[in-house]
């Protein structure tokens, strides 16, 4: 792929529990971003779980769904998980923290959802970015290295502490907020984020009675009021693929996690991703997963 254009967040394993790991047991996860770093993405699909971005070393373009960030100075960012975000390196060196956590994790603890509900950091599109003092960049920090060393320690007692720092870390956030402007958004990059707003639209509401609506690249095209032509080649610049390996690696997707997380058949699976033949599903999945819908589901039961 063009080292200029932005890569999927699918494409990156080591930034997303890949593959049957992301169906795992996990609810929370958290890291350091020197120890990672943070390599240029694009995430356009929904994902399972909410984001905290720790930063306070290094020079980025951040782009929140609409909005794009330029962020030179330390900074912490709230990302929802249907948002659709990327991220552009401007400097080397980067450093900071990040915590993951899945929505089951809110539903195992109430009170931390009682507090997200207030503070509205991961729902307000306006208030997902915040620029730190020094000394909110020094108390955050330590409540980042407490929830790192609380998570390697695990234990019986482990979820119960990290749901504690991710309120603590909201709190401390939501004190010193300096919520930055955004810069102004190129009419490209609004064309590639309304397609992406359209896909994820299309795809999040798939199920055996109501299967996806539009699924080729001139039918996106129509409905974004864009000629196929130049939507390809937005796509194409920005992320190095075209629209139809989009799309067909959105419904690859919708596919394996119907086949891990749902008891539905083959024929039912087909049908809501678009195929009225079950074989014609099963031809496609193997195509381009390299074994068949039934051989992936085999594989993967525990």
């Amino acid at each position: 792929m063009d080292i200029k254009s932005i890569r999927l967040l699918r494409d990156i394993p080591e930034l997303l529990p890949a593959s049957s790991e992301y169906y795992e047991d996990w609810t929370i996860k958290t890291g350091n971003r020197e120890k990672i770093g943070c390599k240029e993405y694009l995430s356009p699909n929904r994902r399972d779980f909410y984001k905290i971005l720790f930063i306070t070393k290094g020079a980025s373009e951040f782009t929140l769904g609409a909005n794009i960030y330029y962020i030179d100075e330390p900074t912490i960012l709230f990302v929802h998980p249907s948002e659709i975000i990327s991220w552009r390196n401007l400097a080397d060196e980067s450093a900071g923290h990040f915590c993951l956590f899945k929505k089951k994790f809110i539903e195992n603890h109430p009170t931390l959802k009682i507090e997200m509900d207030k503070y509205r950091l991961f729902t307000d599109s306006c208030k997902g970015v915040i620029h730190l003092s020094e000394p909110a960049v020094s108390s955050i920090k330590q409540l980042f290295l407490q929830m790192n060393e609380e998570d390697m320690a695990g234990g019986p007692l482990a979820e119960d502490a990290l749901q504690a720092y991710v309120q603590l870390i909201m709190i401390a956030s939501s004190k010193v907020a300096a919520y930055p402007k955004p810069d102004a958004t190129t009419d490209e990059f609004k064309h590639v984020y309304e397609f992406f707003q359209l896909l994820e639209k299309e795809t999040s509401i798939i199920n055996y009675t109501q299967p996806i609506r539009i699924k080729t690249a001139k039918e996106f095209a129509d409905n974004l009021a864009i000629h196929p032509n130049h939507l390809n080649f937005l796509l194409k610049k920005h992320t190095g693929q075209n629209v139809s390996t989009h799309i067909k690696s959105r419904l690859l997707e919708e596919s394996r996690k119907l086949l891990l997380q749902t008891g539905w058949t083959l024929q039912d699976i087909g049908y809501a991703i678009g195929f009225a033949e079950q074989s014609s599903f099963s031809q496609f999945f193997k195509k381009n997963i390299g074994i068949t819908p039934a051989e992936f589901r085999r594989g993967h039961h525990v």
